[in-house]
């Protein structure tokens, strides 16, 4: 027997291993901002509690580069006086990652952008919240973890009920 048919025996016997999945971000950048401080507006009327509430969309799409995906978390950001529906802020921001992702197969890759993408963004986004709540004039907004997989997970059940509405329609 000789090497060359030594070394095709072993390599066979071996079982095929799936392709390492390989993430790389290449880029950040904030696509769009707005920081409306509606109190300085108005004009500060005392001390007031904030109610703050959270809106959190994602969206991935395809590059044109093979392997390339833009990945968006948008966040919808409001203050509201605790009690009142006097908005003391209201912030938006649409944050966008470039990321070079192989190796995931192609059923496994819709919640692979809309769940490993985003929390590698996220604490960039966060600090970005923070620093423009606090240079508003307000205490800074520290936002907490998201669960992404759960965000993903409510957004399929939506999307099949709503399917399923439009079905029975």
């Amino acid at each position: 027997m000789s090497d060359t048919q030594a070394a095709t025996d072993t390599t066979t016997a071996k079982p095929e291993q799936q392709p390492q999945v390989q993430m790389r971000v290449l880029g950040q950048f904030i696509r769009d901002m707005s920081f409306e401080n509606v109190m300085a507006q108005k004009g500060a009327s005392g001390d007031v509690q904030p109610d703050v509430s959270v809106q959190v969309n994602l969206d991935a799409k395809k590059r044109p580069t093979d392997h390339q995906f833009e990945v968006a978390i948008k966040l919808k950001v409001e203050s509201k006086a605790k009690g009142m529906d006097d908005v003391l802020f209201l912030f938006e921001i649409d944050y966008c990652g470039i990321f070079h992702v192989e190796g995931v197969p192609e059923e496994q890759l819709h919640p692979f952008l809309l769940i490993e993408c985003p929390r590698m963004l996220f604490p960039f986004l966060r600090r970005i919240v923070s620093d423009v709540t606090r240079d508003g004039g307000y205490p800074p907004l520290n936002l907490d973890n998201i669960d992404f997989v759960q965000l993903y997970r409510n957004e399929i059940a939506r999307r099949q009920a709503e399917q399923a509405g439009t079905a029975q329609a």
